[in-house]
């Protein structure tokens, strides 16, 4: 009888985390600003958006040697929507001094 009192209360709260589902994407903002990613490093989900939003008056991207390249114009926004999970190095073509790191969770 107390296994079953116990067990109840378990199962309802496990019933709710399971409806509840998962926790909904998050955009994460990295500023460039004087040639400089910020934050250098990001840690999201897969699922969640990165943008990046330039500051500088020239150009910029995000590039994955192999992988990605996001454009981000003079003073606009460049967006990706993270796919699958992983950590990547990414840097800009353009200044190739510029570096950041991107860890994607499951």
């Amino acid at each position: 009888m107390k296994a079953a009192v116990l067990i109840r209360p378990l199962l309802a709260w496990l019933a709710l985390v399971l409806a509840a589902g998962p926790a909904p994407a998050a955009t994460i903002e990295v500023t460039i600003d004087k040639l400089v990613f910020s934050p250098a490093s990001v840690e999201a989900r897969v699922g969640d958006t990165l943008e990046w939003v330039n500051k500088d008056a020239f150009a910029h991207t995000a590039t994955v040697k192999g992988g990605w390249e996001v454009m981000i114009p003079p003073k606009a926004k460049g967006k990706l929507t993270l796919k699958t999970a992983g950590a990547v190095d990414y840097f800009c073509r353009f200044h190739p001094n510029m570096k950041g790191r991107l860890v994607v969770a499951p």
